[in-house]
């Protein structure tokens, strides 16, 4: 299909004369190409001279001559260019300035008639900017090395990195762009005695590359370029290292930097090595958590544009600037990246280049309104047509509206519209639309007028400002604007007072604010949780001050979705782990605090739905066991591989880890530490084959500590769990990891009783890999062929008499409240259900299963069962719900109302005294039912109970 067959639109010619002057100039042509022609040079005095200059080339391209462009919008720059590779540098500078006037011009023309979209005009300039950078900078490289400055390696490129920013590097140009372009190099592509002497030759090439693109001539100028987007431009040379880059922005960056790097791209010179440093700066791109302090930044940054261009009054067509003006295209810009800042780094499904692309993917991800979306990318679509025509005008580097009637008229008529007062007053609507689409997401919430508070109310805020999270500032300006709408809210709390308190606390413990006081502004949603937070769990809003972070997961988008399971966890926490090696700036320790903030993260997901009534306690506990299942699930192989670079792999079949107690059982609570054993298997290697080899023995202790530290020990990100290891064998005499075999000898041989119910709880939760599978189907066989075979011992029922005796005497309940220690609660229930397990030689691990394999091996009515289960169920949400509301001593009484409602809600009680009875009446239920079953068991020889 021709040219002129696929025009869809015309422009109207604002001189009529000028236009049928140039048409005068080229043989008849088929219509409309004619009055595309002539409505192009009718409106722009700048087309009118390109198709003077450049007819006979347009008439060869027209006709299909084969060497022109035709309408491929992917192939003109190349076809334009053609052999340009071979110029000289006095060559290529003429011969860039025709080129530029020939994509200049079709690509009008293709413009004007409808023929490309926006994308495709953009594109194509963009295209051959980066041709026209590539050819400059390669042709002045060679003239360096042929004068020796630089070795014959230089020839590729000479290790230096153009990075297209802004317009450019989104593939974004206008008509009458300039381009921004940083330059790099990097250093170590010379030897050290030769680098000197490179990055002086590099500088030269650069300066010349740059004179190449921007001089004006008598022929024109390809690109006017600037290169001031280099770190502290005012000192830097204009080619700088890479490793002087990263020293920059990693100190002093800023986010105006953040925001250019989103559009950065590596366009000329080595590609390569300019990926690999756009790749290193991800971390200063791309923050981990949710950066809502950007929002201000770039709200300040907008303000002080429109004050230094005097573009704060009213709205006004004539000279509006359609950039930087009100309801402007830098306003999408803005909008789109400031989004894209705050959640690209959780998400790299966000960090879309262009901006048509970037509202396309905060659409999918829920963070703008679809609708929003595409009638921003409709406006923003519309403001760039208007913008290439205003430039199209005389190849000027404007965008603001022209300030006469007929410069209006001129812009309206290249737009097609024969109504200029139509158009004018659409415009104006664009313009004020995209301000109202806008405008809310930056501007700053007015400060709401405080409620009435009480004098104790007021003294506790007087001393906020003491606080580290209040002393910037910036971080003071802020909270002033959260502030009355947290304190409103807080005095509809069930306590306020309590809800006042426990925020003050909060307040006290956060080391900073300015990420968090954001957040909160950006998402009053967020108030609404911490003040429940705060009126209902002291103990959750104690976790939440130590990891404030935890509220991005909140926003994620997956908050409030299907739980996932143990499995999904543990691969999403490799992905993790994963990413945080990969990183530029990764490696083990920053691993380790990847999977403190991914746990952290869950953990409050589960603490939260537990506190909105989303889950129920038993629910909760198998999320908490989740949670630890996948973290040690990850971690163990994660520290085996580090461990491995140093010492080898690990000898034989590796190692399992065996989850005792609470994660064995697949029942944890918000506070709950981890029971864990290792057991490996050497399979007869004495010692491991790596740089610093170990003994067998010595390797998997070795091992053992790394994976305890790394669970157990602080980090910048917090810690994650508290790991117990004394219940392997000979506990804390014992060795930290155990052989298989002497696994096995131990428990058979010399094991007490206590350790054998402990073994009823055991499952393997993580391997080193290898043949850890195996290994871990092996340790499960060992553990049934131990419990069937101490478990018809008949002193276990002695041996578990004496045990609740000294537990009862050494551990005295913390509380009356107490449903872990004492007779007939938690740690008594389950003990019985780990000696039916142990008795019956069943594979159950949780108690309510312990106590169904108990009534099949007639070691417990079913009336004994019911009882002992509905004590259980009973105790276990006092205890969940309990450490979810107190990190402490748990005592109802200390709580405020919203932790009072709370825990009833949870216990089916209908108020305090109400708990209380029910807590005694189940204990002493429980206690009853134990006591008969040992003592008829442990004094005679009586038949198994029956079902009564």
């Amino acid at each position: 299909m021709d040219f002129a067959s696929r025009i869809t639109r015309l422009p109207l010619p604002a001189d009529p004369a000028r236009g049928a002057a140039t048409l005068a100039l080229f043989p008849p042509l088929a219509e409309p190409l004619g009055q595309l022609i002539k409505g192009a040079s009718g409106c722009s005095p700048y087309l009118a001279g390109l198709l003077e200059r450049e007819r006979d080339w347009l008439i060869g391209a027209l006709s299909g001559d084969p060497v022109a462009p035709g309408n491929d919008p992917q192939g003109i720059t190349a076809q334009v260019t053609l052999g340009y590779e071979t110029l000289s540098a006095d060559a290529l500078g003429p011969a860039l300035r025709q080129a530029k006037r020939r994509i200049a011009l079709w690509t009008a023309l293709a413009d004007l008639g409808g023929l490309w979209p926006l994308e495709a005009v953009t594109g194509v300039l963009t295209q051959f900017a980066d041709r026209g950078t590539d050819l400059a900078l390669r042709v002045h490289i060679n003239s360096e090395i042929s004068r020796r400055k630089l070795p014959p390696t230089a020839a590729d490129a000479g290790g230096i990195i153009v990075l297209a920013m802004g317009k450019m590097g989104a593939g974004e140009l206008n008509y009458s762009s300039d381009i921004d372009l940083i330059v790099l190099f990097d250093e170590t592509a010379y030897a050290p005695e030769d680098q000197q002497e490179a990055r002086a030759a590099l500088i030269r090439a650069t300066r010349k590359a740059v004179a190449t693109l921007s001089d004006v001539t008598d022929q024109g100028y390809v690109f006017r370029t600037d290169l001031r987007l280099r770190p502290d431009a005012s000192v830097t040379p204009v080619c700088i290292s890479t490793a002087a880059a990263l020293r920059y922005y990693e100190a002093e960056g800023r986010t105006w930097e953040r925001a250019a790097y989103i559009k950065a791209r590596a366009c000329a010179g080595n590609l390569e090595a300019g990926a690999r440093f756009l790749h290193e700066m991800r971390p200063f791109i791309w923050r981990r958590h949710l950066d809502f302090a950007t929002v201000q930044d770039t709200q300040d940054m907008r303000l002080r544009i429109r004050e230094h261009k005097g573009l704060q009054g009213p709205m006004v067509l004539p000279g509006h600037d359609m950039k930087l003006g009100r309801g402007g295209i830098r306003e999408i810009e803005f909008f789109t990246q400031t989004r894209q800042l705050i959640a690209g780094g959780r998400d790299p499904e966000l960090r879309a280049k262009g901006t048509v692309p970037g509202l396309l993917a905060l659409s999918e991800k829920g963070w703008i309104g679809k609708e929003d979306a595409l009638e921003l990318i409709a406006l923003y679509r519309s403001h760039r047509e208007v913008e290439h025509r205003i430039q199209m005008v005389n190849d000027a580097q404007t965008h603001a509206v022209p300030v006469t009637p007929e410069g209006i008229e001129g812009i309206a008529r290249m737009m097609g519209e024969a109504d200029t007062e139509a158009w004018s007053q659409a415009l104006i609507q664009r313009l004020e639309r995209v301000e109202t689409l806008t405008n809310d997401f930056f501007a700053p919430a007015e400060e709401a007028t405080r409620p009435d508070l009480s004098p104790e109310a007021e003294a506790i805020i007087d001393r906020w400002r003491s606080y580290p999270a209040l002393r910037s500032q910036r971080a003071r300006l802020i909270f002033r604007r959260i502030e009355a709408d947290l304190l409103t809210r807080m005095q509809r709390a069930a306590d306020p007072d309590d809800a006042l308190a426990r925020f003050d606390a909060f307040l006290a413990a956060l080391p900073a604010g300015v990420q968090l006081f954001s957040l909160f502004e950006a998402n009053p949603q967020l108030i609404e949780l911490i003040v429940d937070i705060c009126g209902t769990a002291p103990g959750l809003a104690t976790y939440l001050a130590r990891h404030p972070d935890v509220l991005d997961g909140v926003l994620g988008g997956s908050f409030f979705s299907d739980w996932p399971g143990a499995v999904a966890l543990q691969s999403d926490l490799e992905t993790v782990l994963a990413s945080a090696l990969a990183a530029p700036d990764g490696g083990y320790e920053r691993g380790l605090d990847a999977a403190r903030r991914w746990a952290h993260e869950w953990q409050f997901r589960t603490g939260v739905h537990h506190l909105r009534a989303l889950i129920g306690a038993e629910e909760a506990g198998g999320q908490y066991g989740d949670v630890a299942r996948a973290a040690v699930g990850a971690l163990f192989p994660f520290v085996a591989r580090e461990f491995s670079r140093r010492h080898g792999p690990p000898p034989g079949r590796g190692a399992v880890v065996l989850g005792m107690g609470s994660i064995g059982a697949h029942r944890l609570n918000a506070g709950s530490d981890l029971d864990l054993i290792v057991i490996y298997d050497s399979a007869g290697e004495e010692s491991s084959t790596g740089d610093r080899p170990l003994a067998a023995r010595a390797y998997f202790a070795r091992l053992t500590q790394a994976m305890i530290t790394a669970l157990s020990a602080p980090t910048a990100a917090g810690r994650l769990y508290e790991v117990d290891m004394r219940l392997r064998p000979s506990g804390r005499q014992g060795p930290v990891a155990t052989s298989v075999q002497s696994f096995r000898d131990y428990q058979l041989n010399e094991a007490w009783t206590w350790e054998h119910l402990a073994l009823t709880r055991a499952q393997v939760i993580a391997d080193t890999g290898a043949d850890g599978p195996a290994l871990a189907i092996e340790v499960e066989a060992l553990r049934m062929e131990i419990l069937a075979a101490r478990g018809q011992e008949p002193r276990v029922l002695a041996d578990l008499t004496e045990m609740r005796a000294r537990i009862f005497a050494a551990k005295a309940s913390e509380s009356a409240w107490s449903a872990k220690i004492g007779p007939g609660r938690l740690q008594d229930i389950e003990l019985l259900g780990q000696s039916f397990a142990l008795r019956t030689a069943a594979p159950a691990r949780a108690t309510i299963a312990q106590f169904r394999a108990g009534q099949r091996g007639k070691l417990v009515s079913t009336a004994q069962s019911a009882i002992l289960g509905s004590a259980y169920r009973f105790l276990w949400s006092l205890q969940c719900t309990g450490r979810l509301l107190s990190e402490g001593t748990f005592d109802p009484e200390t709580l405020g109302q919203g932790g009072r409602e709370f825990l009833l809600r949870e216990t089916g009680a209908l108020s305090l005294d109400a708990l209380s009875e029910r807590l005694t009446a189940h204990v002493t239920a429980a206690s009853e039912v134990i006591s008969q079953l040992l003592g008829e068991d442990a004094g005679s020889k009586a038949p198994a109970h029956q079902d009564s």
